[in-house]
């Protein structure tokens, strides 16, 4: 029997969204993306891990693409000792890309009518038969299902599953780009053609290269992407962070712009203190490095009614994984197979479901796992030991950001 055609609504236009428009679309829906920015998101995010399943995902929707062509290529991992010497090295070829990268690509593959900016939701009203999303501007749009992919702070969450609230690890991610051409020799040779790792005590500080502001991929017109993981008590530490210029405390992030000059300041002594030398000048040499609040997120279900939330606004794993976007894009795929596999949307959606919820706990048991010893403080001393394991060299390298077939 001929698959019905369905008007989906898709609340969220960051990657999430785009990818399942794309994959809806192309088994023939009617698709409108909601986005609730009033303007494109080209600018946002910073360094992406690839993997082969996020590039099979995106040719199962269409996309034309060169893999080499969309960031950086390198050869394998190297840890740096305390100072600056290579301490391990491990063979492990990947593509490192830019999220305005994948970003544009899947943008590209949307018509410019079906993508609707400024459009905050308020409200989701599943009906008998469909869905009416209302907006903060006064609109309407009823289909006959609603996606919610409108990621960590998820409004259409927020609506069916109002007790399902991201909780806060325990340390934080200092993230930041510079430009390689900023970088002394020394420092380039160390870090800028390899995924690199630095281990200070209950710490770590990963990096690697991605495409300059330009899209230029070739040496010296790159920036070196890096991101620093921190322990930050909820009681006192992390207050401290997220009160801004004017003394305003932000809940669990803040505008990289309001950080305060001295919290910026005691992050760089810091990274002379305890970092390799060639990230402490990667970090003192980055103009406007920005605070992440550390969260894990887990819904009890991924599908409602006729609702259902894909990517972060189901799952928010630790970033150690590095498969948010390859999970995100799954998680549109296996939607679309669901509902051309089963006529009736709310059978469709629950299959959905009972497929992806499992991954989705999979990949948040396995990023904590990695994270663990970064708060150690809230730890056994049984449950300190095993998150030891996880901190060796040999496993950082063998462990970050890696794809496993259970986590797909």
């Amino acid at each position: 029997m001929a698959r019905e055609r369905l008007h989906i609504l898709v609340v969220g236009g960051s990657i999430a969204g785009l990818f399942a428009a794309l994959a809806l679309r192309r088994q023939g829906h009617a698709v409108s993306v909601f986005e609730r920015s009033a303007t494109t998101l080209d600018g946002r995010g910073a360094g992406i891990v690839t993997h082969p399943a996020l590039f099979a995902l995106m040719r199962e929707v269409g996309l034309a693409f060169v893999p080499d062509d969309l960031g950086v290529s390198v050869p394998g991992r190297r840890v740096l000792s305390p100072s600056g010497e290579i301490a391990g090295e491990r063979a492990l070829p990947q593509i490192l890309t830019s999220w305005g990268r994948i970003y544009r690509l899947l943008r590209s593959g949307v018509p410019e009518a079906d993508l609707h900016h400024g459009k905050a939701l308020l409200r989701v009203d599943d009906r008998a038969g469909g869905v009416v999303a209302a907006f903060a501007d006064g609109t309407q749009a009823a289909g006959d299902l609603l996606v919610g992919a409108d990621g960590l702070f998820s409004a259409v969450r927020g609506q069916i599953l109002p007790l399902a609230q991201p909780l806060y690890a325990g340390y934080v991610a200092w993230r930041g780009l510079v430009e390689e051409a900023d970088l002394s020799a020394p420092t380039r040779d160390r870090l800028c053609d390899r995924f690199a790792f630095c281990l200070p005590p209950g710490e770590q500080m990963l990096s690697y290269p991605v495409a300059g502001a330009d899209e230029a991929v070739t040496p010296g017109r790159r920036r070196l992407n890096f991101v620093w993981y921190r322990p930050a008590a909820a009681e006192d530490a992390l207050p401290r962070l997220l009160t801004d210029r004017d003394g305003i405390r932000h809940d669990l992030s803040i505008p990289p712009h309001r950080i305060r000059p001295e919290v910026l300041d005691a992050m760089r002594a810091d990274a002379h203190r305890l970092l390799a030398p060639p990230y402490a000048e990667a970090v003192a040499r980055s103009p406007q490095p920005f605070l992440q609040a550390i969260l894990d997120l887990e819904t009890p279900a991924m599908a409602m009614g006729r609702v259902i939330l894909i990517g972060d606004a189901a799952f928010v794993a630790r970033p150690h994984v590095g498969m948010g976007v390859t999970k995100a894009m799954a998680d549109g795929a296996a939607l679309a197979r669901a509902l051309a596999a089963e006529p009736d949307v709310p059978a469709a959606l629950a299959a959905f479901d009972a497929v992806r919820r499992p991954v989705g706990a999979a990949v948040i048991a396995r990023a904590r796992a990695l994270g663990a010893y970064m708060q150690a403080q809230g730890l056994s001393p049984a449950e300190r030991e095993a998150a030891e394991r996880h901190r060796r060299p040999e496993a950082v390298m063998a462990e970050t950001a890696v794809a496993t077939p259970d986590l797909l």
